[in-house]
């Protein structure tokens, strides 16, 4: 998948370094589920990247590609897919010196594309934490709204913070 600044491709290896870079990046780790371990090691690195290998009945999880110089520069994916509903979870994460540049906001776009057009997906959902103020005016250029609120669902810097619950529908896509 391919649209003017990055390309959504399969992980490889090689990207395996700059990742564990990446999520161990203080300030990325902030924005990122709590449920992952951390400092995440190059063993977790490797048992993930085994997880998300298609000949291992992987879920569709992509390295975000800088399409400029052919760099990685993130990751995103779905989480979670209730197919009886027709609801797809999605995530992202991008490496610090690649915010605020366009960058996460056209890797969702394509992500949700896919979803919508290939996969024949109702909705699709994900979860910010209400201080990552730029994410979710990202997700909200795409088309996103806010469905509810997890009120000091967080713990983060001494202080407890709401996750906010966001969607689009199909019939929402432009």
């Amino acid at each position: 998948m391919t649209g003017y600044l990055v390309k959504l491709r399969a992980y490889s290896k090689k990207d395996l370094d700059k990742t564990l870079e990446y999520i161990n990046d203080l300030e990325v780790r902030k924005y990122i589920n709590p449920g992952i371990v951390f400092p995440f090691r190059y063993e977790d690195e490797e048992k993930w990247y085994e997880s998300i290998n298609p000949d291992n009945g992987g879920k569709y999880t992509f390295a975000i590609e800088k399409i400029e110089d052919n760099k990685y520069i993130g990751g995103c994916g779905i989480n979670e897919i209730d197919w009886k509903n027709s609801v797809a979870t999605v995530g992202i994460f991008i490496g610090k010196p690649f915010w605020n540049k366009g960058y996460g906001t056209e890797a969702m776009k394509l992500l949700v594309n896919f979803v919508f057009n290939e996969m024949n997906i109702n909705k699709v959902k994900l979860s910010v934490f209400s201080f990552n103020k730029r994410a979710i005016r990202s997700y909200e250029k795409i088309g996103f709204k806010v469905e509810g609120v997890l009120r000091e669902e967080i713990f983060r810097d001494g202080i407890y913070h709401d996750e906010i619950i966001m969607g689009i529908l199909r019939k929402e896509w432009v």
